[in-house]
């Protein structure tokens, strides 16, 4: 199985990406001030070193325009630009493979604009029939799955059908530690996207997240693990010939090299919701051991 891991800035983090190449599909990353589907700003010059080292070392790159709203700059030809702008920057010397989005018109722009490039639907779309692949075929070269189907291992197999017959790739996300169907996942993205000016706002509120909530009163161990979607790293090799690559969350990650060494090497003895993003072990360390549940077999 290869993996796609995430951008973190980490000597390391690069160094253990570097070591397990063989395994690494991709490094994915988000770039500048740009809103993201996910929390963390780093030294832009940082990072364009780390990002260099990699791509010497034969590791490919993917961009992420995966917000999950871009506001009123959305189809803004300034918004355009600057996507146009980090692409020419990362496509020098041909690292950069792949864009990942939430929109299609910033997939469309690719196809228009950088046509060397492959476009990915982003797990945010929450795509998981052949209806939702087919309606942008146009659009995307590859989609990832949405995770609430994980664990079935039939839907995978029918969606691989289709991609196979259209010329399309398929992806997925392992090791999300959200709920499945959450009801606030996207207010949750909404709120990511637009972090930057919230910060600035004097606010009445603070969202967390409302699965941290929920699993503080949870009491059914089996239930809690059957809301989860993530696979864990002894049944990831189910997955092999169904996904071009699993991703693994590691942008926020407190250990991303352990992550990654536990998928590669298909096994982990500790915690398992240590490997997930969001990591919800603190709420569960009290009350469940759930290294050995038997509720999170893939057996399916």
């Amino acid at each position: 199985m290869k993996f796609s891991v995430g951008y973190q800035a980490s000597e390391r983090w690069i160094d253990a990406i570097e070591s397990n190449r063989e395994s690494v599909y991709e490094c994915y990353f988000s770039f500048g001030t740009m809103p993201s589907g996910r929390h963390g700003v780093c030294d832009p010059m940082r990072q364009l070193d780390d990002l260099g080292r990699l791509a010497d070392s034969g590791i490919a790159l993917s961009i992420l325009f995966n917000a999950n709203c871009y506001g009123a700059r959305a189809e803004s030809k300034a918004f355009f630009g600057e996507i146009g702008d980090a692409l020419e920057r990362f496509s020098d010397g041909g690292a950069l493979r792949s864009v990942t989005t939430t929109s299609p018109l910033v997939a469309r722009f690719v196809k228009e604009n950088f046509p060397g490039l492959r476009t990915r639907a982003s797990v945010n779309m929450e795509i998981g029939t052949i209806e939702g692949m087919e309606y942008l075929s146009d659009r995307f070269d590859g989609y990832y799955v949405k995770r609430e189907l994980n664990r079935d291992l039939t839907a995978f197999a029918e969606l691989k059908r289709w991609a196979d017959a259209n010329g399309k790739e398929l992806f997925m996300l392992a090791n999300s530690g959200c709920l499945n169907n959450c009801s606030a996942h996207i207010f949750h993205d909404n709120l990511v996207a637009h972090e930057a000016e919230i910060a600035k706002e004097d606010n009445g509120y603070a969202y967390r997240g409302t699965c941290w909530e929920y699993l503080k009163r949870e009491t059914d161990k089996a239930r809690i693990a059957a809301r989860w979607n993530w696979v864990r790293p002894e049944d990831i090799h189910l997955y092999e010939g169904l996904v071009a690559a699993a991703k693994l969350a590691t942008r926020v990650n407190v250990d991303p090299v352990r992550v990654l060494e536990s998928y590669v090497s298909g096994s982990h003895a500790g915690n398992i919701l240590d490997l997930m993003e969001p990591n919800h072990s603190s709420v569960l360390k009290d009350k469940f051991n759930l290294v050995e549940d038997e509720a999170c077999s893939q057996a399916q």
